[in-house]
């Protein structure tokens, strides 16, 4: 499992910093090219992926915290595509750990 204290510090260095330290591997923050969503991606464990920002023009529940001014940075795993967990202003919740997932507050 990921550890929850190392993906509040890349949400937090996504949304303050021009570049994202982990295990001493620094990436550079870019934006994406339709919506300049901040995201960057790292390794944990030799494992790829990528922090994306949350679009607040999305009608989700995120894209709503968002919009209310809430830092919301979605983890999406490179190999699988698929979203592992969501970080909202520093409390991670991963994905798929049961009906409303798990929640990891540092």
């Amino acid at each position: 499992m990921i550890d929850g204290n190392v993906l509040t510090s890349v949400a937090t260095q996504l949304m303050t910093s021009t570049s994202v330290t982990v295990e001493g591997k620094r990436e550079p923050v870019r934006r994406t090219s339709s919506q300049r969503l901040r995201t960057a991606p790292f390794t944990i464990s030799g494992h790829k992926y990528q922090a994306i920002e949350q679009n607040p023009e999305k009608p989700s529940r995120w894209g709503q915290l968002a919009r209310s001014g809430h830092q919301v940075v979605q983890f999406k795993d490179v190999k699988s595509n698929k979203f592992v967990a969501v970080s909202v202003d520093g409390d991670i919740m991963f994905y798929g750990m049961g009906e409303k997932g798990q929640t990891s507050k540092p």
